[in-house]
């Protein structure tokens, strides 16, 4: 299987001056937009901020922090706004972290995964069903 990776733009709504430009992986396994710890800062405050409770793919129960609401634009796509989990992550070889695009995020701003072609595409409709 092959991996997809998407340009994001996440912005402070309260701050627009504060924002992050990334490239996260697609994981429709997960929720919602996982971002490290460590770039929580460079979004500025936040309206609401939770401590939350999330299982790892290993079934590692792991502490991150609900932030939001923040915007959301996955590159060629809608903007969105909903919120950001921040947790602590290790970067990988090359110094870079693997940010996770999940598929609460996707299905809101109508991105659907094509499999066969590895990229994503627009979804005409939102599901109401």
């Amino acid at each position: 299987m092959g991996r997809i990776v998407a340009q994001v733009e996440v912005t402070n709504p309260t701050d627009s001056e504060k924002s992050l430009v990334f490239s996260a992986f697609v994981d429709t396994g997960a929720g919602a937009l996982v971002l490290p710890s460590s770039w929580k800062d460079r979004l500025g405050e936040f309206v609401n901020e939770e401590k939350v409770e999330f299982v790892l793919a290993n079934n590692e129960v792991v502490h991150g922090t609900a932030c939001g609401p923040v915007g959301i634009r996955i590159e060629g796509f809608r903007r969105i706004f909903n919120e950001v989990i921040f947790m602590d992550m290790e970067p990988a070889e090359d110094g870079d972290y693997q940010p996770l695009l999940g598929y609460v995020i996707l299905e809101q701003a109508q991105v659907a995964v094509d499999m066969l072609g590895h990229r994503l595409v627009p979804v005409k409709y939102i599901d109401c069903k």
